[in-house]
């Protein structure tokens, strides 16, 4: 194991290095203590465990496949490309792995009201999803003009009886959602729990939310090594907040021999507010609860952010993912929307598989890399969902 996997990470503080920590109102100190509390009794609950195992598996269903893309693999030349199909899902995408997780949580702590935000809509569809699974009251709060972009998912929360609420603040995507889950969280905490949707926010977020999702990890090694005898050479995932890309990432770690990139929404070009690549354009900063790399400009004030993926349109990213980079373990680097929506295509047409707008930044990485390695080596590629969401935004954008 390298030292970075044997290192005490998060420490006690949910300190991941100079990054996470917990920054809130006094309000939400003692819930989220609680939360903590819960989720780390439960982490040693057999029970519990197998609950979770019990839904992930037949309501969910795991284990998604580790799928050999052999037309993309020759027609690009190079390594052997493998999608993790975590758009295999229930519900199209890795957020409901996270979800149904939160809301036994939930259960647990008598909680009658669940709360959540969501960029792309996938979040906010698991979410609904879990809450009508187990009668919970659910609200989900999603930026105007995500809600614009992603009408599909929006009709699909309140089929599930979840009511959308639509944010006008800011720049009305997923920060400004965000913002509105906290306001509600501050003001409803007895009765509700916020499941959010990535490895971001306080204490214990980042790590909870990490752990709800390492199984996509756990289940690419397990597969590859009856597939191939052999570790991955490289893993890829997009990162937003970070959540489908720190559960694969995550049990790999300790293997030195396995490379890691995380792959950013660069938008129109990195030039300020035209992107969303934090790694490239961002500094330290706090928000919405932890500390990591924000775009954010001289003064502090949060800029604003583009990319055609309403998932990856967020100013800041997981605090893991800091600490992962600057331990010189993860790589980080940004696919163009132009690039994403590129390797959209590509990959429907060599595949068959339609790939969600954000797992379409990870296949665009794939592109640019596989040619560059041999034949004996292995990609593995986290296809965090697919793209039917995505499709009419896309229509508008390329004429067939």
């Amino acid at each position: 194991m390298s030292s970075v996997a044997s290192e005490q990470i998060p420490d006690s503080a949910g300190r991941f290095g100079p990054y996470g920590g917990r920054y809130v109102p006094e309000t939400l100190v003692h819930p989220l203590q609680q939360l903590e509390e819960e989720y780390f009794r439960a982490q040693q609950d057999p029970e519990f465990q197998q609950e979770l195992d019990y839904y992930l598996r037949e309501f969910c269903g795991r284990p998604t496949p580790l799928y050999f893309a052999q037309r993309l693999t020759e027609d690009l030349g190079g390594a052997k490309i493998y999608l993790k199909r975590e758009d295999l899902l229930h519900t199209g995408a890795h957020k409901i792995n996270n979800a149904m997780g939160q809301i036994l949580l939930a259960k647990r702590m008598g909680k009658t009201r669940i709360i959540a935000e969501t960029g792309a809509g996938q979040h906010g569809v698991a979410t609904a999803t879990v809450a009508a699974m187990f009668g919970l009251e659910c609200v989900v709060y999603m930026g105007a003009h995500d809600c614009e972009r992603q009408r599909l998912n929006v009709y699909r929360m309140r089929m599930l009886g979840a009511e959308v609420v639509p944010v006008e603040a800011g720049q009305k995507t997923l920060k400004e959602a965000v913002n509105e889950a906290m306001r509600d969280w501050v003001t409803n905490v007895r009765s509700t729990h916020y499941i959010l949707g990535t490895a971001y926010g306080a204490h214990p977020y980042p790590v909870m939310v990490r752990n709800f999702h390492r199984v996509i990890g756990e289940e690419a090694r397990r597969q590859i090594m009856e597939q191939q005898e052999q570790l991955p050479d490289l893993l890829v995932a997009c990162v937003g907040g970070g959540s489908n890309a720190i559960g694969l990432f995550y049990p790999f770690i300790g293997d030195e021999s396995v490379s890691m990139v995380g792959v950013e929404a660069g938008g129109e070009g990195i030039v300020p507010e035209k992107h969303a690549a934090r790694f490239q354009g961002g500094s330290l900063g706090v928000l919405q609860g932890t500390r990591s790399y924000l775009l954010q400009d001289e003064d502090g004030q949060i800029q604003s952010t583009h990319s055609v993926s309403a998932g990856l349109d967020y100013a800041a990213v997981g605090p893991e993912h800091a600490w992962l980079r600057d331990q010189g373990r993860a790589e980080y680097t940004y696919a163009t929307d132009d690039k994403a929506l590129e390797a959209f295509f590509k990959l429907s047409k060599l595949e068959g598989i339609v790939p969600a707008l954000e797992s379409s930044h990870a296949v665009a990485e794939v592109i640019v890399r596989a040619p560059h390695m041999s034949s004996d080596q292995i990609i593995i590629c986290n296809l965090s969902g697919r793209g039917d969401k995505d499709v009419q935004q896309v229509a508008q954008k390329v004429d067939l």
